[in-house]
């Protein structure tokens, strides 16, 4: 593809958003890939399509009104990245122009509302905490709300489980393989802490102590994808000074995050933060990665057999191409079959604040998600991602066949238990 793009005013960013447009040949490898596409049928609700349409924004050919709307629906997947023959970093030209886009555009007071509402509250624990109590009150009010709001309510859960705090230091057993830091993540401190509980164990048990270093917070990811690229520098440069430098690995056991925290370098071009930040995206490492790559302490058999399928978080096998460790590491629990999900590659819908900004699209691509599930004949569902966790499991209860949701290192967590 022909451009006529100058890469200097478009800042630091700009070399990598030019570098994806003139890759892209606009084979339409992507289409069969790309979940808005397989949903509405549009060209430009595909990966090409919105290329072409970035790049006459950027040219200066086109008013970027006329795009937002195909840019917006975009779930930023990055199921394309992987089908790209050419090798299109999709996401390093997407990221960069909406945060350049958000700067220019007029919102509506709807819109503004429920993007602070995002902004101010997933990003905080307490926060969020709080928002959530407070919104389930506000339930009877469902039928008489705006659908962007309604969404908001939508995804609360009917009872937020205890959190209690989380120790400074989690010791090894036994002799100590390594030492590494955890992200504790924010919205999954919320809704599912028995995820971190179950990290600390598993990590203990397989002789690697764990530091959880106070002062941390939110990774940014959030606020990076939806354009917000000043909060994600701030929120990201608290990670930067209070993770240690003395640990091997920085590990995350979240999808979204650990692909958040691997842009740092292009979150920070330019800013006198990039290199630190990209050494320390170099050092984050997914949960799976890192104890596969340990080698696992053989776990005990299941109590009872269980057929599971295995969901592929889109910022776990797109975004950091991982998808063989999370199954490895399950494989070698007895008593568990693995079964793969038809159009795997295929987004679940969640995609960070997706499903709260598109609600009508992130449900058409939910109910893909769930029927694909459940044509599996699976008794549970093993993912690496708090979003993919929440999207399916209201699917899965909408479709009326509710089924365990589980992270991979809760199963691994059951099975050391279960010795």
């Amino acid at each position: 593809m022909q451009h006529t793009i100058a890469v200097e005013p478009l800042g630091p960013q700009g070399e990598a958003m030019v570098k994806a447009i003139e890759t892209c040949v606009h084979c339409g490898f992507c289409l069969a890939t790309c979940p808005t596409y397989r949903v509405l049928g549009e060209e430009m609700d595909s990966p090409r399509g919105r290329i072409f349409l970035m790049k006459e924004v950027l040219e200066g050919q086109l008013e970027s009104r006329s795009a937002l709307p195909y840019i917006d629906r975009c779930l930023g997947c990055l199921a394309c990245v992987t089908s790209c023959p050419s090798g299109v970093e999709y996401g390093e030209l997407l990221a960069p122009f909406r945060e350049r886009a958000e700067q220019e555009r007029s919102r509506s007071a709807l819109e503004q509302t429920v993007r602070l509402l995002v902004k101010e509250t997933l990003p905080y624990p307490g926060r969020f905490r709080l928002a959530v109590q407070s919104g389930r009150v506000g339930r009877w009010l469902r039928p008489w709300l705006p659908a962007e709001l309604g969404a908001l309510l939508d995804q609360l859960p009917d009872r937020l489980p205890e959190a209690p705090a989380l120790p400074e230091i989690y010791p090894a057993q036994g002799p100590r393989r390594a030492r590494v830091a955890l992200l504790a993540g924010c919205v999954q401190q919320v809704l599912a802490p028995q995820i971190n509980r179950a990290t600390l164990r598993v990590l203990a048990r397989n002789g690697v102590e764990t530091l959880i270093p106070r002062g941390q917070g939110c990774c940014g990811s959030l606020s990076l994808h939806i354009g917000e690229g000043e909060q994600a520098r701030m929120l990201a440069r608290k990670n930067l000074e209070h993770f240690p430098a003395d640990v091997d690995a920085i590990l995350t056991n979240a999808a979204g995050c650990g692909s958040g925290m691997h842009e740092y370098g292009l979150l920070f071009a330019g800013h006198p933060e990039e290199h630190a930040a990209r050494a320390f995206g170099a050092r984050v490492c997914d949960i799976s990665v890192f104890l596969d790559e340990l080698g696992l302490v053989p776990p005990a058999s299941l109590r009872q057999p269980l057929t599971a399928a295995y969901h592929d978080a889109c910022h776990l096998a797109h975004a950091q191409r991982v998808s063989a460790p999370p199954r490895r590491l399950l494989s070698q629990i007895p008593n568990l079959r693995l079964v793969e999900i038809p159009d795997g590659e295929l987004c679940c819908g969640s995609a960070g604040t997706y499903n709260l900004e598109q609600p009508e699209l992130a449900q058409a691509i939910g109910e893909l998600k769930a029927r694909a599930i459940l044509s599996t004949g699976a008794e549970a569902v093993i993912l690496g991602n708090i979003g993919c966790m929440n999207q399916i499991q209201t699917h899965l209860k909408l479709a009326g066949q509710p089924l365990p949701l589980w992270h991979t290192v809760e199963l691994l967590d059951q099975a050391y238990r279960a010795a």
